[in-house]
């Protein structure tokens, strides 16, 4: 039965999501406000949960309704007929979301939608269903935006930018769904070497060589929200996911490297790497990055998440934004460099013009994903000047 799903993901990574939807094979795809819709079956629904990069969370909407006051809340959520989703011995969780004057506190509605279905069982049954927020029978999403409730269920269970590969961390690390947002809006297809000298806990270096292996982001996963609904196909499954890792390379021609200032942070990178078995496929280094050189003659793709001044000090955050933007023009010729950073004054300092700035979101804090193209030698009008020392004087004098 086809019907529409909506696929929770970060701002900024709305068309990038719609992109992954397409290309396995959705229909109806729409771009909303940090979610993507789309219409398809079963089989479509298990693939988005299981082989989307960019996804938080696959809801089914079933039922949307307006409330002026709590009644009216009350009453929209027993209308839903909640025995064709869970049954009394089941267990339920609600995730609520509140914007507006009418209901303005998000953990309120949740008790209302709760207090709702349990009360719809107990009339029918004279038992009510238990709450377990971990790992519930049933994940309810409720949504309000003024006087407009939304009701879904979550196909999910456990966010999706878990993958299960992280097994130790460093500080700051980035979001699985943000890294590999970041490699796709690159333009890496796997087909070219790819760094990232300050790779912190490895999660880029990680999700880089998931994509070029083909290796689905949730393989290491071991169950998702829908296995625990009424109507779940175990066949079905079985097939999406032996289909899905079919496809994965054991091997690949390629250069990833993941390299680090921080023997800490090599150490977490490796046992990381271990845990997703793709240590094989990245290699690891200690190194600054002021020592850091590309692998081979072939150039590639650089994509790193220095530190922002932020959670991360730094004595001198222009001075080591500086140094980023040196060491790119003498050493990193033919590559196409990508930074993330929340400090935009920093990465003034870098000293090379960005040819795509894109705005993203690590947690709270509003970055700016900017690329920068290391020609051999540098475009100025429309031409290319050799050199570097000849580009450097070009830029200075711009």
């Amino acid at each position: 039965m086809i019907q529409t799903y909506i696929v929770k993901t970060a701002a900024g990574l709305e068309s990038v999501l719609a992109n992954e939807l397409k290309d396995l094979g959705a229909a109806g795809i729409r771009e909303l406000k940090r979610a993507v819709a789309f219409d398809g079956d079963t089989r479509m629904m298990y693939r988005a949960n299981y082989e989307l990069r960019t996804a938080l969370r696959v809801l089914i909407p079933i039922h949307s309704f307006s409330a002026y006051n709590e009644r009216d809340l009350y009453e929209g959520v027993r209308e839903v007929d909640w025995s064709k989703y869970m049954t009394v011995k089941g267990t339920l969780a609600i995730d609520s979301i509140a914007h507006g004057d009418v209901f303005r506190h998000s953990h309120y509605v949740g008790l209302l939608t709760k207090d709702a279905i349990v009360d719809q069982f107990r009339d029918r049954t004279q038992r009510r269903p238990d709450v377990n927020i971990a790992a519930p029978t049933l994940r309810v999403n409720v949504h309000v935006q003024g006087t407009r409730v939304e009701l879904a269920i979550d196909a999910s269970g456990e966010s999706l930018h878990r993958r299960n590969y992280r097994r130790d961390t460093v500080e700051a690390p980035l979001s699985e769904v943000l890294a590999a947002g970041m490699i796709l809006l690159s333009g890496w297809h796997g087909q070219e070497p790819f760094v990232d000298p300050m790779c912190g806990s490895g999660t880029l270096a990680i999700e880089a060589a998931m994509m070029a292996t083909g290796m689905p982001p949730q393989h290491k996963r071991e169950g998702f929200g829908f296995f625990r609904w009424p109507d779940f196909d175990k066949k079905l499954w079985a097939e999406v996911k032996g289909e899905a890792d079919d496809k994965i390379k054991q091997s690949l021609d390629i250069q990833i490297i993941a390299s680090d200032i921080e023997g800490r942070a090599r150490n977490s990178t490796t046992l990381n790497l271990l845990t997703a078995e793709l240590e094989k496929v990245v290699h690891v280094e200690k190194m600054a990055f002021e020592k850091a050189l590309p692998p081979g003659d072939v150039p590639g793709t650089l994509i790193t998440n220095p530190p922002y001044d932020e959670r991360l000090k730094v004595e001198d955050i222009s001075a080591f934004y500086k140094g980023i933007g040196d060491r790119f023009k003498k050493c990193w010729p033919g590559w196409n460099a990508w930074l993330i950073s929340s400090n935009r004054d920093a990465l003034k300092h870098v000293g090379l013009r960005p040819s795509r700035r894109i705005t993203l979101f690590n947690g709270a804090l509003e970055c700016s994903f900017q690329k920068f193209e290391m020609y051999e030698g540098k475009k100025f009008d429309g031409k290319l000047v050799e050199g570097v020392e000849e580009a450097d004087k070009v830029d200075e004098g711009l």
